[in-house]
């Protein structure tokens, strides 16, 4: 009687089992974890740590505190540099002109987003200039804005205007190389709102027909606000391919003509890796400059999200 009235004692489980629910997603994100403080956040600190020497990448660093940022920004008695005047400028000109690429990737989108006779050959045109590389896409529009042999200037005479030679000329390089820009960005926002509007509640676009609502009174107070997502997400990469542009600038101008076409992240090559440069100091100060300013735009648009989450609920 007495072993019949023994209860039977559960075994004590281990600690991972206790907390098991809490610890496997950290286990899942731990190899990107580590992946990203390996190569994204220690190579940010030593950018920062480098941007406070003098050093040409090769032999003893020299501790020279904020001297690198004096020269860059022309604190106390040092002008500012001219080249970074240059660059910083450019940049405002490609990230004002290169957020065209949302409005425009939006309205391809809506228009392929419908049933008619040959779509997907639509589809396939437009996302073209997504997965052809930016040196092509740099190689097409120079040969397009040849002064004499390229297809602008055939167009241009054609109609009896005169030609141009938009890349030779500083005061329409720097635009010439962003509208070359905008043709793949273009395509990557129009790819990010196809998504989207797949997404979109179909009950509430006839709700909204039945009240009445069409055009832009159903784009603006229907289909946009739930495209949301798609929409920061659009912002956040058009402004870091803005402030980050080079590839184009490498290919179709060097940087030229006479420096007027130069950015933040160009010139930081210059200053760092090409053959009169090996600053590598001066060059990370401009790299963090660079920082700090994509940082600003981001966290900017987390903020503007969490705060629309937070009044949604």
């Amino acid at each position: 009687m007495a072993a019949a009235s023994t209860t039977n004692v559960p075994a004590q489980r281990s600690w991972y089992k206790r907390n098991e629910i809490a610890i496997t997603p950290w286990l899942f994100l731990l190899p990107a974890m580590l992946f990203f403080a390996v190569y994204v956040i220690i190579p940010i600190g030593q950018s920062f740590w480098i941007s406070f020497h003098e050093w040409d990448g090769l032999g003893e660093k020299t501790y020279i505190g904020a001297a690198n940022y004096e020269r860059l920004l022309g604190i106390g008695d040092q002008n500012m540099d001219r080249k970074f005047q240059t660059s910083f400028w450019n940049n405002l000109r490609w990230l004002v002109l290169y957020l065209l690429a949302i409005p425009l990737g939006l309205f391809i989108a809506l228009f392929l987003n419908q049933n008619v006779t040959g779509i997907r050959l639509y589809k396939s045109l437009f996302f073209f200039p997504f997965v052809i590389s930016q040196v092509v896409v740099g190689l097409v529009f120079s040969w397009f804005y040849l002064p004499r042999e390229g297809l602008l200037n055939a167009i241009l005479m054609g109609i009896g205007l005169e030609p141009v030679n938009i890349l030779g000329d500083p005061d329409t390089a720097t635009y010439g190389i962003i509208a070359a820009g905008l043709w793949p960005q273009t395509a990557y926002c129009m790819i990010l709102y196809l998504t989207g509007l797949n997404a979109v509640d179909p009950e509430q676009v006839e709700a909204a027909r039945l009240d009445g609502a069409k055009g832009p009174r159903m784009l603006w107070y229907v289909i946009l606000p739930q495209l949301k997502p798609a929409t920061f997400i659009a912002f956040v990469v058009t402004i870091i391919g803005a402030l980050r542009s080079f590839d184009l600038i490498s290919v179709m101008t060097n940087g030229g003509p006479f420096g007027s076409t130069r950015v933040l992240s160009f010139y930081m090559f210059e200053e760092s890796l090409s053959e009169f440069g090996f600053r590598m100091g001066f060059g990370a100060a401009i790299a963090v400059v660079l920082f700090f300013i994509m940082l600003f735009f981001i966290v900017y648009f987390l903020y503007s999200m969490w705060r629309d989450e937070q009044g949604a609920h």
